[in-house]
């Protein structure tokens, strides 16, 4: 998807945020293991199904996460899946804290969460 895309918006928004916050920005900490659909016409269930397993710690950066804590940045949450199962498998790996932080957040009219 980055190279169809050409630029990474949650890299870059990070980037931007590690350097306001003087804090490090790795955007390989996390690496996908394996592809997945895309999530845009998904249901919740559907979506957490999808990324199930689908990201690790990058081996190179296991030091960093170990009892560390993590700002995981999202540009845009939906449901919260993708996000959800990074944190996930960060706190696996042994971070000691996980904190998502978004710029936007999807809100459906008049319907239920999904």
């Amino acid at each position: 998807r980055l190279f169809k895309r050409r630029y990474n918006q949650s890299a870059i928004l990070a980037g931007h945020v590690g350097a306001l916050a003087d804090i490090d920005c790795v955007p390989d900490l996390l690496t996908r293991t394996r592809r997945t659909k895309s999530q845009g016409l998904m249901k919740r269930a559907d979506r957490l199904g999808n990324v199930r397993g689908a990201f690790a710690v990058n081996p190179t950066h296991d030091t960093l996460v170990q009892g560390g804590t993590i700002l995981l940045v999202d540009d845009v949450l939906t449901t919260g899946a993708t996000v959800e199962n990074c944190a996930q498998t960060l706190l696996k790996a042994g971070a000691g804290v996980v904190n998502v932080l978004t710029l936007a957040r999807v809100v459906l009219p008049n319907r239920a969460a999904n």
